[in-house]
């Protein structure tokens, strides 16, 4: 018996809603992808195939200032490998990556690229091939360069020995690599920009300015991310845990004046503090170099920031402070006398010129502990720069220490001063080591 017209219009019309919906997702995926690329292509400019011309003196000169207020070579040269050639691993929340050659080998650096190329891969974070660039690459940062410093470092790079060094593979987990991924990212959370002075400022603190928000991008260790790995916004130097977990780069301004965070830079000590970690490898091969001019313009900008709070630490926070149980302080007390007071003095007054004291000590008192703990358990030395350059090192002692010992070590160190800060727990100690 064959159905009536009102059934089979009721049979079709489940799949008719299908088709419409099917269609309106489809309109709806298209419009998305037009504007995820209308975003990750609006405001660049045509790139001429040109080849790259013989780069002038006075750039390569310029250019070489450049590449140190950059930092260049800090992850474009592995370590123990030809300058800027690459293949240092870049670990990142979502797998590594390895720098890319910037030696004018035709095959496998920039041989090819012209200062046009460059300057879309600063400005725009995009490859001489077109595809995306990942942004371990700052280029978020790099966007606020202006044109003439780009080309005077290009000119640069080009004026070094072409090296032909193939890069590894990349090891970002899926899809993060992929370049579908890189543009959603880019249309989230990058605009190309230019830095602007501020015509209220003086001209070395917009000279501050431009070196920390553009070329030295300090935002890239000291800026927190979200879980896309973006700069979270309003909190562009508030403080980051670096991505493997191990040391924290702490909040800028650190409440330091202007001469001393310029000391820091260029010697990589001040009397309000020392450099130590990752950042003592940054002054030993970027900072130290820079035109005293510059660390001073540096210094005048973070100087006059507004003081930021650092990132709280993943761990229950106890607010006021509270005091560790006095066996834990015993413990710590006894440590110190064993292994620290020699150099660091009984009182923890430090030694001039040598050992910092620790009272009301930054690294001591910070939240979270990463780096007091870090340099506990490691040890380590100072940048050695041209005005110091056989710095005074501490020894390692997580050998001999456990993480109970160096948590109490740690939680004595937080609480004997007149400021205090919270007690260090065993497995924040666990996590660090």
């Amino acid at each position: 018996m064959k159905g009536s017209p009102v059934s089979r219009a009721s049979r079709a019309r489940p799949w008719l809603a299908a088709g419409l919906a099917a269609t309106g997702a489809l309109v709806a995926f298209v419009a998305l992808a037009a504007l995820v690329a209308w975003l990750n292509l609006g405001g660049e400019a045509p790139v001429s195939g040109a080849p790259p011309t013989p780069p002038a003196p006075e750039a390569v000169a310029r250019g070489a200032v450049l590449a140190a207020l950059g930092n260049c070579s800090g992850c474009h040269t592995a370590p123990g490998g030809a300058p800027y050639a690459g293949g240092r691993a870049i670990v990142t929340p979502f797998g590594s990556i390895h720098a890319g050659n910037l030696t004018p080998d035709a095959e496998t650096g920039l041989g090819g690229w012209n200062a046009d190329h460059f300057w879309r891969a600063l400005h725009h974070g995009r490859s001489r091939d077109g595809r995306l660039l990942n942004p371990a690459f700052p280029y978020p940062s790099f966007t606020r360069m202006t044109r003439a410093d780009s080309d005077a470092l290009f000119a640069y790079l080009q004026s070094q020995p072409p090296v032909r060094q193939v890069q590894p593979a990349q090891a970002l987990r899926w899809p993060y690599g992929t370049q579908p991924a890189l543009a959603v990212w880019r249309a989230l959370y990058f605009r190309p920009a230019a830095f602007e002075p501020d015509p209220a400022r003086t001209a070395g603190w917009n000279r501050g300015a431009y070196l920390v928000q553009g070329l030295a991008h300090c935002g890239a260790c000291h800026a927190p991310r979200n879980a896309l790995g973006a700069a979270q916004a309003g909190s562009a130097l508030s403080g980051a845990t670096m991505p493997d977990g191990l040391w924290h780069a702490p909040a800028l301004p650190a409440g330091w004046p202007a001469a001393d965070i310029a000391a820091l830079l260029l010697d990589g000590r001040s009397p309000s503090g020392s450099a130590l970690g990752p950042m003592a490898l940054v002054v030993a091969g970027s900072t130290q170099h820079w035109p005293a001019a510059d660390a001073q313009a540096v210094g005048e900008y973070l100087a006059a920031l507004s003081p930021r709070s650092a990132p709280q630490s993943p761990l229950p926070k106890r607010t006021p402070v509270e005091a560790a149980d006095p066996d834990t302080l015993r413990t710590g007390e006894a440590l110190y006398g064993t292994h620290c007071a020699e150099c660091h003095g009984k009182a923890r007054e430090g030694a001039p010129g040598a050992w910092p004291a620790l009272d009301g000590h930054r690294t001591v008192l910070a939240m979270p502990a990463n780096n007091l703990i870090r340099a506990i358990l490691e040890g380590g030395f100072g940048a050695a720069t041209a005005a110091h350059p056989r710095p005074y090192g501490m020894p390692p002692f997580g050998h001999q220490l456990n993480d109970v010992e160096i948590a109490a070590l740690a939680t004595w160190l937080r609480q004997a001063g007149a400021e205090k800060a919270e007690a260090v727990l065993p497995l924040e100690v666990r996590q660090v080591r």
